[in-house]
């Protein structure tokens, strides 16, 4: 795609749609919507208008998170590629290869460790474009890393968790994930770090009953749905119609199971002030580079924040 593509608005029309890439215009699930790929990435993909939440890659959401867009790649170990020799209707090496060529990541996490708002820490993102976000051996492996980099480093532990659950290609070796990653938590927790998890759409299944429901605080994004089994299935099961809303964001805070909800755009300075407030640091920083805003305007905050100072 080249810098026109990016910058200027392809005209949407009935005719010639070959012309038009369709990676150009995105659709707002809920209302329809197209919305230029520009303008949503600088919203940080969530929709103008109706401001629904999409999907996001993971070093575009670290990218987002940490200041600057500056922030450090922590390896992973490598784990056992297949044991199982599993195969349905292909390979599973094969769907590891597509998976890997696709987001060029070498499982579902990706761990950045670096500042927010001048506040330092490690997180580790659930990328659902890799396998749908599914916890297996690699996956719990980076976890486990993640966490014990931040108890090494005693430094905060963030998750964004966007997962379908556990991986059914790794079977019982999948499944093992969920309590070893309890214990990594459980390290954290014995060495008084905060451990603040944030609920994306969706978050399900394995991860939901293990590490991504103990976190300290927990955040989750408008609208995000948050189960172990989904709607449909319990429906059918026990043959009702279940609430407006069940099993959303908004629904799990009303119910008690989430802390707050919190919009994308808050989410830095949110879990920011959270790590502050739980590491006895002062917030927010006196450093300009913590700031997203433009220069002129951080000035402008800086010289009013004086005046009201030394008029009290």
């Amino acid at each position: 795609m080249n810098w026109i593509s990016n910058v200027v608005r392809p005209k949407i029309g009935f005719f010639n749609k070959r012309e038009t890439p369709e990676n150009l215009w995105i659709k707002d699930p809920e209302s329809g919507e197209l919305v230029f790929h520009r303008d949503l990435e600088q919203n940080q993909f969530v929709v103008p208008n109706s401001d629904y939440h999409m999907k996001i890659e993971g070093r575009k959401r670290l990218n987002f998170f940490f200041d600057n867009a500056e922030w450090h790649e922590i390896e992973t170990p490598d784990v056992a590629i297949d044991p199982l020799k599993f195969r349905d209707s292909k390979r599973y090496t094969d769907r590891l290869k597509d998976a890997k060529s696709k987001t060029d990541l070498k499982d579902a996490i990706l761990i950045g460790h670096g500042k927010v708002k001048g506040i330092e820490m490690i997180a580790a993102v659930q990328d659902s474009n890799f396998m749908l976000g599914s916890l297996g051996m690699a996956a719990g492996e980076a976890i486990i890393t993640a966490m014990m980099s931040a108890v090494k480093k005693q430094l905060p532990f963030v998750i964004f968790t966007a997962s379908g659950g556990a991986r059914m290609q790794e079977g019982i070796l999948s499944l093992m994930q969920m309590p070893r990653t309890t214990l990594a938590v459980q390290a954290l927790r014995d060495a008084n770090l905060p451990y603040i998890v944030v609920l994306t759409n969706p978050t399900t299944g394995g991860v939901t009953a293990s590490y991504a429901m103990l976190g300290d605080v927990q955040i989750a994004e408008p609208g995000a749905l948050i189960c172990f089994a989904g709607p449909r299935v319990i429906e059918q099961t026990i043959r009702e119609k279940l609430p407006e809303g069940f099993q959303r964001s908004e629904y799990l805070k009303e119910h008690g199971m989430v802390d707050m909800v919190v919009h994308r755009h808050d989410l830095a300075e949110t879990i920011s002030k959270i790590c502050a407030l739980l590491t006895r640091q002062n917030w927010p920083l006196a450093d300009e580079k913590v700031t997203d805003k433009p220069k002129q305007e951080v000035d402008k905050v800086t010289v009013s924040d004086k005046t009201q100072t030394e008029q009290s």
